[in-house]
């Protein structure tokens, strides 16, 4: 049977069949098309994923991988179980302000189920409960007064489960960053804490002319506490101490435990008077914690004071306090002295 008679049989001409393949075809290169350019956006989002270490830079990445793709105010990341928070907006000001605000409302009130969409005051809210990993958590994008859409919901999906990995990644890097920077035992601030900031907050004290003081603390009768209670006795016994010192200076001070018994207080914006007072007040704290390593062998703790002066040197000055630390003890010890 001739073509002609088969194509005649169905109603439909060799021309009209033609045409149907090629609206087929033309079709299918369309759907090829939209799935080669989707893989190429994810596929630099992994490349801008793979820049940024920490969980401000992979927000901020994937905030801005996502804009000119789906338009938004702000994108948000919230894990409750590991207490880490992220948010980033490209609006400004008090607008910027107040949906830092709404945000951090929506991340106490609204359940963990994905995809819920929701008008909130005058934005758009959907959210994605990331929830197969460890990084799981809330991801928030809003915007003002427009819906996402089906098709950019879609998107937003995909590119979640990419982030998915490096989010974990990132979590990651910063439980090893805390933990390599807080002493195990008492959770203060370690010795290479106080040797990367040390510098800055000098600096910051000659730019702008203010006092800065450091005190230089060592308990008096430790040894004996090891030796006669035991040392587990003798962790307890740091771990309240640093409890104690850590509930006395404010958030902006910075208290290291640089190891065994010896801890520096490092006291920006105040002057030494300020700073006798404060350790006045410690030495009478830990007096009062009543810690008997001995009938007449009570724990307590020496302090030197000493202000930076413009020109001395980190070492210099260290010793100087250490100096002065080492005098209060010779005084008499449980005291302060500079």
């Amino acid at each position: 049977m001739s073509e002609s008679v088969s194509l005649s049989r169905t109603g439909i001409s060799g021309s009209d069949a033609y045409q149907l393949d090629m609206t087929s075809l033309m079709v299918e290169l369309d759907q090829f098309k939209k799935k080669t350019a989707r893989l190429a956006l994810l596929n630099e989002l992994h490349g801008r994923l793979a820049g940024a270490v920490d969980l401000p830079g992979m927000i901020e990445a994937f905030s801005i991988w996502l804009m000119p793709l789906v338009e938004h105010d702000l994108v948000a990341y919230h894990n409750p179980d590991r207490k880490r928070s992220y948010m980033y907006s490209s609006c400004h000001g008090p607008e910027r302000q107040r949906i830092f605000m709404l945000a951090e409302k929506l991340f106490h009130a609204c359940p963990e189920s994905s995809g819920r969409a929701w008008d909130e005051e005058d934005f758009y809210v959907q959210n994605w409960y990331l929830g197969s990993l460890d990084s799981s958590g809330l991801m928030l994008v809003l915007r003002q007064d427009t819906v996402i859409d089906a098709e950019e919901g879609t998107l937003i999906k995909q590119a979640l489960e990419i982030l998915r990995d490096p989010l974990q990644r990132a979590l990651d890097y910063e439980d090893l960053f805390a933990i390599a920077r807080r002493d195990t035992l008492t959770g203060l601030a370690n010795r290479r804490v106080f040797e990367e900031r040390i510098n800055s907050i000098i600096e910051n004290s000659r730019r702008h002319n203010h006092s800065l003081t450091i005190a230089s603390m060592d308990l008096d009768h430790f040894k004996q506490v090891n030796d006669n209670l035991g040392h587990a006795e003798g962790d307890r016994v740091l771990k309240r101490v640093a409890a104690t010192f850590q509930s006395m200076v404010r958030s902006s001070d910075l208290l290291v435990r640089m190891g065994g018994d010896e801890f520096l207080l490092v006291l920006p914006e105040t002057g030494l008077d300020a700073a006798r007072v404060l350790a006045e007040r410690l030495c009478k704290a830990i007096d009062e914690l009543e810690i008997y390593s001995a009938p007449t062998q009570k724990l307590g703790v020496s302090i030197g004071l000493s202000l930076w002066q413009p020109g001395i040197t980190l070492e210099d000055w260290l010793e100087e306090t250490d100096g002065l630390l080492y005098q209060a003890k010779d005084n008499g010890r449980s005291q302060v002295c500079g």
